[in-house]
């Protein structure tokens, strides 16, 4: 590792320090609710898990636990893909923002019963009856699944389900949007209000419209909550948190201020037409195809900025990188985040969507942007929160097991599903039976399935790395960050 770390300069390049990274007054911070967010999260995590290997087992053991509502294969998908979503990342996100809102706005958040609240609503009054309703599979079609991707939780409970969001944006865009923090208004903050206020406004749309408006204008609108979910409410937060994370321990501001600026701007804007490029070669208008595809393409140069502006505030820290765990998870996210979505784009465009379209490949192309980019980054908040809260338990050797078990079933997952991908889109385009495709699929989906035993366990040995403390590792030296140079006091950043 090059250079040394200046904490007091953390922020903008050239611009206001952030005061809290280098040791000034941090406002009280709801510790028991970022708390109990982050086991929320970790819980959910394992569990929704659970659901996508009893998923990936059935495609090749049809039979195993068959016979029941809640354990038909799309019953489970959909309670996997509403886990990872809800489960999973929105309370990774939740608790991120306990701990970064107070600092980001020099002040608390709205309300300690207001947290309280929120996280009873999310998780007991819509992730688990979301649960509960989509094992039962129940005729009524307020209660019933519903057939969208990514919203699949019925109607009644997407009124809670929006609620949550609302209550969301009142609780962490209020203390930032009364009067910015003295250090200015930093990056991060921008991707926080970015991100609540634009899914608030496109849950409804792709939860409801596409249930009352017809045929394709319906699947239109589907699809651009397919990815305005993934664009609008999982991409600003965890751009928000690699935003904060990466200059926090590195204790060196972010390279640009203006790059960062044109990567908000970009994505707000063009990331929203990204989903109709799902319906290519249908009976969507082409001109909406058209526009969608442009869109994608637009916004991996988006990407490209963004990724630049945050690895090259990484330059001279490569050891650093290695040895600290938070920052490995949240710069290996990134680095899969510019991967993702080079393969979104170029996915969107009609010469590869002929040959992909609807074969693994894209489920592969789903799981490195949720597990691969976005679980990273948010794996890499937690860590950073827990190693940087006094009260919090935190064991760098079993988050560092975890890193690597994960990023190796990862790994082997993605190759595969891609390779499966290729070998599908080859049949069907040669005139082959399904069921020849079917047949060439089998020993991928066995490895599939088996990619899924040291992902679980990664996972496991992060959740336990969180419940134990090295005995060598005292509360005051977790809080610092290791860095070399004058370090910012205990807990601050």
């Amino acid at each position: 590792m090059t250079g040394t770390a200046e904490p007091s300069k953390v922020g903008h390049e050239e611009g206001s320090q952030l005061s809290f990274a280098a040791g000034g007054h941090v406002a009280t911070v709801e510790v028991d609710l970022m708390r109990a967010h982050a086991f929320a999260a970790l819980a959910t995590l394992l569990i929704s898990s659970l659901f996508g290997t009893i998923v990936a087992i059935k495609l090749v053991q049809p039979e195993f636990l068959a016979g029941a509502a809640w354990s038909t294969w799309g019953s489970l998908r959909a309670s996997h893909t509403q886990g990872i979503l809800f489960g999973w990342l929105g309370n990774a996100f939740l608790a991120f923002l306990y701990f970064a809102i107070p600092r980001l706005a020099g002040r608390p958040v709205m309300s300690r019963r207001l947290g309280w609240w929120l996280f009873t609503l999310w998780n007991s009054a819509m992730l688990l009856p979301g649960w509960v309703l989509l094992a039962a599979n129940l005729p009524q079609p307020w209660l019933a699944i519903k057939p969208l991707e990514w919203t699949e939780f019925p109607l009644a409970l997407n009124a809670v389900t929006e609620l949550c969001l609302l209550l969301s944006a009142v609780q962490f865009i209020t203390p930032v949007a009364r009067k910015p923090n003295d250090d200015g208004f930093y990056v991060s903050s921008w991707y926080v209000i970015g991100g609540l206020v634009f899914t608030l406004l496109a849950f409804p749309m792709g939860s409801v419209l596409p249930q009352v408006v017809p045929g394709a204008i319906g699947a239109a609108f589907s699809g651009l909550w397919i990815h305005d979910a993934v664009g609008l409410y999982v991409t600003p937060l965890a751009l928000a948190i690699a935003y904060y994370v990466l200059p926090v321990r590195i204790g060196r501001p972010i390279y640009s201020h203006f790059l960062s600026m044109i990567g908000f701007w970009l994505l707000f804007l063009a990331y929203p037409l990204n989903g109709t490029h799902h319906y290519v070669y249908t009976s969507i208008p082409m001109d909406t195809q058209r526009a969608a595809i442009a869109a994608s393409m637009i916004m991996g140069f988006d990407v490209i900025l963004v990724v630049l502006n945050l690895l090259i505030s990484l330059r001279g820290y490569g050891a650093l990188v290695w040895r600290d765990v938070p920052l490995r998870f949240v710069w290996t996210g990134i680095v899969l985040y510019l991967v993702v979505s080079l393969q979104g784009s170029l996915q969107a465009s009609m010469a590869l969507q002929r040959h992909v379209h609807f074969t693994d490949w894209v489920i592969g192309h789903s799981h490195l942007a949720m597990l691969g980019f976005a679980s990273f980054v948010a794996l890499g908040a937690v860590a950073h929160v827990w190693d940087r809260t006094a009260t919090c338990r935190c064991h760098a050797g079993l988050m560092n097991l975890a890193y690597w078990l994960i990023l190796g079933g990862l790994l082997v997952m993605v190759v595969d599903l891609t390779a499966a991908g290729l070998v599908q889109g080859g049949l069907w385009n040669s005139g082959a039976s399904w069921m020849e495709s079917v047949r060439a699929s089998n020993s991928y989906w066995w490895l599939r399935t088996a990619s899924a035993l040291p992902i679980m366990l990664g996972f496991a040995s992060f959740l336990a790395g969180m419940l134990t403390q090295e005995q060598s590792q005292s509360a005051a030296s977790r809080d610092q960050p290791p860095s070399r140079g004058p370090l910012p006091q205990p807990g601050n950043g």
